[in-house]
């Protein structure tokens, strides 16, 4: 027998949790590498600015790595010109860094109109990369990305001031993300309108940083109304442990959740249930980067006995992880065939 499914169809099976000839392999955040910019000839930071050299360079996760999805949106900082934050680009092996921080109140805020919002470089590089991505690969899943508003306005606020202003001025925090989610929800719809099979949705509410109550109180509402506005299916991306806020994760309807392997995916699964499945299961640091293709394999075969549902790395990779490590979370991608079939 042999593998049945086109990747789109595969991957989009077992986001909503349905039947799959084998476990997908997706790549909701990053899986751009040094080593995939010198095969394909597509470098940073040209690729987070040229739509060609941005689908270049996404295209190898499917065509080198042998992943389900194509993924052409690399850092976290594509909004945050639109949102009037100066850019360092960074380079080959930097990522980018907004180095300015615009805003003080909630009314400096500015929602642009779409065409405007478009001719942001960075905005347009990605919704042209999709576009060029989805006439290419129809097969395959292509996923585009948008921040939540939480992350957008570390962007806008910088990090300290806005986590401070949560125990300081809520109502100002409040009215703040109100308004981001404008940004977050235009993005997303762009995306799909060009091609986007799926939305990856950071927000960057972190175990470390925010707890399990500010969750609920900012974001839980917030979440719940955003899903409605967008017209994909939804994965929702937070780092850390996050088993303290599963609960209400479980309650924003996301349709996946991309999870930090900090967390205890086995209790995770139990919180979560049926309400989200889960993609990841490949820790970056210690496995990734500095492992070796075994140990990759030891942690997937893992995740895949824990129920997980699409295999990934858990977040953005370094940029100096091998594609053999890579590679490896498809080799047993491929040993679930039989088990699935």
């Amino acid at each position: 027998m042999s593998e049945w499914m086109t990747s789109k169809r595969r991957f989009l099976s077992a986001l909503f949790g349905g039947r799959v000839d084998r476990i997908p392999v997706g790549n909701p955040t990053s899986v751009a590498t040094v080593e995939l910019m010198e095969e394909t000839g597509a470098f940073f930071p040209e690729a987070h600015l040229d739509p060609e050299t941005m689908a270049a360079l996404a295209a190898a996760g499917h065509e080198i790595l042998g992943f389900d999805t194509i993924m052409p949106y690399f850092s976290v900082q594509v909004e945050a010109p639109a949102l009037g934050c100066e850019m360092n680009w960074g380079g080959m092996e930097m990522m980018p860094d907004c180095t300015t921080h615009p805003y003080k109140e909630a009314e400096d805020i500015f929602i642009p109109a779409e065409e405007e919002f478009l001719r942001v470089p960075s905005i347009r590089a990605v919704v042209e990369a999709i576009k060029i991505l989805r006439e290419k690969y129809p097969n395959v899943a292509i996923i585009g990305k948008a921040m939540g508003p939480w992350t957008l306005a570390y962007h806008g606020f910088g990090v300290q001031d806005f986590l401070m202003d949560t125990l300081l001025n809520p109502e100002k925090v409040r009215k703040s993300l109100e308004k981001l989610q404008e940004i977050s929800v235009m993005f997303a719809n762009l995306q799909v309108r060009a091609g986007a099979d799926a939305i990856c949705f950071p927000d960057h509410a972190t175990g470390d940083l925010v707890s399990p109550e500010m969750y609920r109180d900012f974001l839980l509402p917030l979440h719940k109304k955003i899903v409605t506005r967008i017209g994909a299916p939804l994965i929702l991306h937070i780092c850390g442990n996050t088993l303290n806020r599963a609960k209400y994760i479980a309650e924003e309807h996301f349709d996946c959740f991309h999870y930090d392997t900090k967390t205890d995916v086995v209790e995770l699964k139990k919180i979560l249930g049926k309400q989200a499945s889960l993609i990841g299961g490949i820790n970056n640091p210690e496995v990734l980067l500095f492992g070796a293709p075994d140990d990759v394999k030891k942690q997937a075969r893992f995740a895949v006995k824990a129920g997980v549902e699409i295999l990934a790395p858990e977040c953005a990779i370094p940029l100096r992880t091998p594609n053999k490590n890579l590679k490896a979370i498809v080799e047993v991608a491929k040993e679930t065939f039989l088990q699935c079939a």
